[in-house]
């Protein structure tokens, strides 16, 4: 399974970026994931000495990293405690929810890229591995594909500023919930998760991205209200 499950944020071409820009995106997507991951769970406190001797940076790169995880919402600081991986409400989580159900149909109809053999055979491999972990099931392993999947998805258009809007909107609730859930409720989701990406390959695969993008957002439809039903509201 793939265990790199993040990828660039920025469309930056690799020869131009600056060798400060590379490794400030480094470090950026290496803590993004592991929120994402739950190796951060909501609540944990960061420490900018531990980080930034970890990365072999100064604290000056390390905190316009931490700056920008605060301004994505995946990060807050407390006064007197420091830097926390950010826990948000209930409410909060239903509204991002709700903005990306609304995002999702954008996918094409806004500078929809087309699909090719390359993306059938990389949701041909998403379905394996969701189906290798409907055998397996963890938070982990389904924050992994997970993941993998939504980039798969945001890779099918070429409209940046949509995609920086729903690779924000992703990351604020890639993993929030799922550190309530049991471990019936984790091998739940991780079937769930299976069911999806089975309907997003066999969209992709007679390539009709209008229907893979109103799956999407009848999918994320979907979460909400089992979420809901989790939390009993």
């Amino acid at each position: 399974m793939d265990k790199s499950p993040t990828k660039k944020s920025d469309d930056v071409d690799n020869k131009s970026e600056s060798a400060a820009g590379r490794r400030f995106r480094q470090i950026y997507e290496e803590i993004r994931s592991r929120i994402s991951l739950l190796d951060y769970p909501p609540g944990t406190r960061l420490s900018e000495e531990a980080l930034a001797i970890e990365f072999g940076v100064s604290r000056t790169p390390l905190r316009r990293v931490l700056f920008r995880l605060q301004s994505e919402g995946l990060l807050e600081s407390v006064q007197g405690v420091g830097t926390i991986v950010t826990d948000i409400s209930n409410e909060d989580l239903y509204q991002v929810y709700q903005l990306r159900m609304e995002l999702a149909p954008l996918l094409a109809r806004l500078s929809p890229l087309p699909i090719t053999e390359e993306t059938v055979a990389k949701f041909e491999d998403l379905y394996r591995q969701s189906e290798e972990l409907t055998k397996d099931p963890s938070a982990h392993g389904y924050c992994v594909v997970n993941i993998a999947t939504f980039h798969a998805l945001a890779d099918l258009t070429a409209n940046m500023p949509l995609r920086k809007a729903m690779e924000l909107h992703f990351y604020q609730t890639a993993s929030i919930w799922l550190k309530s859930l049991g471990e019936d409720d984790v091998a739940r989701e991780c079937r769930n998760l299976n069911d999806e990406i089975r309907d997003f390959y066999h969209a992709v695969k007679i390539g009709d991205i209008d229907a893979l993008s109103h799956l999407w957002r009848a999918h994320t439809s979907a979460s909400v209200t089992r979420l809901r039903q989790k939390l009993g509201d």
